[in-house]
């Protein structure tokens, strides 16, 4: 019975690939045990260590997948009270709120802060996938649906300075393992950072204790000095500010 089912969905499955029906069932699915209770149909389903269950916090990193009742192939296996239909892969409906921003078709979607729902992705994580519809609700608070091309990985989104150079600290070892360029890059340009403002200040305070000493031997000479101490803090600015752009270029490659 079991491969029956699974063959007349399969059939089903094909059908809407053909004639472009219902495409937001153009999944397959698994039942997955969950342990919270209240699970809705576009729940996006997390891994934690006691289990399978919502997801409660931005950019997870564990994202199994999210609950889709009308998949069009279920592998139905052992099942319990307590199990629904995941989908990992294909088209699905999912769950979201406009907490970051409303989402345009071909925004990424991630995991937000409210319980099972997903929002729109503004920075490097992972996502569930891109967004295949809009919304734009009045009140950014409100939960509704977004069909997702699901594709779970780890996106590299665009790198604003003063929002972002934190991150280069912070990325996680799973993000390593599957994107080494990019960790490889966030090295570089935390490398360059530190070293500009190493030698800037380094410069900057070797010259102005030289100024300092040099205008005490020689008051006479203090309106060159002073010249010269400013025209240093000049080019320990310009110096800084080189690395960052130079950061900047690298992360955005």
């Amino acid at each position: 019975m079991k491969i029956l089912k699974i063959s007349l969905n399969f059939f089903i499955f094909l059908f809407f690939l053909t004639t472009n029906v219902n495409a937001a069932s153009l999944s397959m699915s698994n039942f997955v045990p969950i342990i919270d209770s209240g699970v809705k149909d576009g729940h996006i389903i997390i891994s934690t260590s006691k289990g399978y269950g919502l997801s409660r916090q931005t950019y997870e990193q564990n994202i199994v997948g999210v609950v889709a009742q009308n998949s069009a192939i279920v592998f139905s296996g052992q099942t319990t009270a307590n199990s629904y239909p995941i989908v990992s892969t294909g088209k699905t409906n999912v769950l979201v709120s406009a907490v970051n921003g409303t989402i345009k078709k071909g925004d990424l979607v991630t995991t937000s802060g409210i319980v099972g729902v997903g929002m729109r992705a503004t920075k490097s994580g992972y996502v569930l996938g891109m967004a295949l519809s809009e919304y734009t609700p009045k009140n950014i608070k409100q939960i509704g649906l977004v069909q997702v091309a699901m594709n779970v990985h780890f996106a590299t989104l665009n790198i604003k300075l003063g929002d972002n150079l934190l991150d280069i600290f912070k990325l996680s070892s799973l993000a390593t393992y599957e994107q080494p360029m990019t960790v490889f890059k966030y090295f570089i340009a935390a490398l360059i950072i530190f070293a500009s403002f190493f030698f800037g200040f380094f410069v900057f305070g070797k010259v102005a204790g030289k100024g300092v000493e040099a205008l005490g031997r020689n008051p006479l000479a203090s309106k060159m000095i002073e010249m010269g101490i400013v025209m240093n803090v000049i080019i320990t600015v310009v110096i800084i500010l080189s690395g960052l752009g130079l950061a900047m270029m690298i992360l955005r490659m």
